[in-house]
């Protein structure tokens, strides 16, 4: 590396990879930022520990804590590490992460499956307004490929078989949630969920008007809030913009 990096974007996607460079590119503006990716072949069985421990082979090499930032099972991911190994993570910022961390859209979509006698690509299309919003200029049919992606090469903790769960509550370092107001997936209630949990240092934000890929649609707001929480872990009698954007929300201040 040529240098340090200062924070750490975790990604278990390789088909949702290009909705995060937007954000990476805003952040890079105040800090160092690596990407860590993760990628699985369709042979190979899903497994959240084998991916938590290459991550801890990887932030053993740094030599000081580092801010963790993820999206859905990035989030999920970076929230087990940090929950594991919080020594070596200086904060926690996870997106369209909820109280119940392993809901994702992949849950979503296969309870879709049982309940829909119809096939695959027709649910999914179905899906992608809910996921991204009809402001995202990208063909449905494209979307619609991304999604089939994912969901063949992706880690994730469900399948059409199984659907799991990981337990709920809070890591030891300081966090930050964000989720967008509109989305299905990781709904209000979900969001709302980590509120009871929330240490005086943590922060809790969403981002008007935008569902579950809300950091694609809005990466300048997402990355502003994110600085503004690390900014505020070195002088924490500031208020943030974060905690005022809570409040407007209905959200209050912790």
């Amino acid at each position: 590396m040529l240098s340090t990096p200062q924070a750490i974007w975790i990604n278990v996607s390789p088909s949702f990879k290009f909705l995060s460079q937007p954000l990476l590119h805003y952040l890079s503006h105040h800090t160092t930022i690596a990407c860590w990716d993760y990628h699985q072949t369709p042979d190979e069985p899903c497994s959240l520990d084998t991916a938590i421990n290459l991550l801890h082979d990887y932030l053993q090499c740094c030599d000081q804590p580092l801010h963790l930032m993820g999206h859905s099972t990035g989030g999920l991911i970076s929230l087990l590490y940090a929950r594991k190994y919080p020594a070596r993570v200086k904060s926690l910022s996870l997106l369209s992460v909820g109280m119940h961390p392993a809901v994702d859209w992949q849950a979503h979509y296969y309870v879709q499956r049982q309940l829909l006698s119809c096939p695959r690509e027709l649910i999914l299309t179905q899906m992608v307004d809910h996921l991204f919003g009809s402001h995202i200029r990208m063909p449905v049919h494209r979307l619609v490929k991304i999604l089939e992606q994912d969901l063949d090469y992706s880690l994730s903790p469900h399948s059409l078989f199984k659907r799991n769960s990981i337990a709920s509550g809070n890591v030891e370092v300081p966090l930050l949630v964000c989720g967008g107001e509109d989305d299905i997936v990781v709904d209000q209630n979900h969001l709302g969920g980590w509120k009871d949990s929330l240490k005086p240092c943590d922060r809790l934000w969403v981002c008007p008007n935008e569902r579950h890929f809300f950091h694609f649609c809005r990466p300048r707001a997402v990355s502003q809030t994110i600085t503004t929480f690390w900014e505020s872990l070195s002088n924490p009698l500031q208020p943030s913009l974060s905690s005022r954007m809570e409040s407007s929300l209905g959200y209050p201040s912790v």
